[in-house]
């Protein structure tokens, strides 16, 4: 059973930036895209990001574009989001999952991602 474990968030103000991680045990990931959502309070989940399964392939929201990145690094099973310029709108609960599939193209689409891990607050204000 894979279990993920975000880290990284915290409070930031308007501007700055922030790098969340997520680790993986109990899977190999490397097989695997890994995707970034979040959610907001009265909000659904939305992703963010997502990275397949080599790095070789990223997709981004129009939200984060130009701002965020995904890498990965298969060697320790862990996933990063480079967050930079933040903005308030981007506070939310931040949350990785795998890909269902592995060694396929990653597309924002939330229903091909999973497990869930508990998530990391991402709290941006002056």
């Amino acid at each position: 059973q894979v279990k993920l474990v975000e880290s990284g968030g915290g409070l930031v103000q308007p501007g700055g930036s922030l790098t969340l991680s997520c680790t993986a045990s109990g899977r190999d990931i490397s097989r695997f895209g890994m995707g970034w959502f979040r959610q907001a309070p009265g909000r659904e989940r939305e992703p963010v990001a997502a990275i397949n399964w080599d790095g070789s392939q990223t997709v981004y929201s129009d939200s984060v574009k130009g701002r965020f990145t995904a890498s990965k690094d298969n060697t320790k099973n862990t996933a990063y989001l480079q967050m930079n310029t933040l903005k308030l709108e981007d506070t939310a609960a931040y949350y990785c999952a795998p890909d269902q599939i592995p060694f396929r193209r990653v597309v924002l689409v939330t229903a091909n991602f999973g497990p869930w891990g508990p998530g990391t607050q991402v709290t941006v204000s002056s």
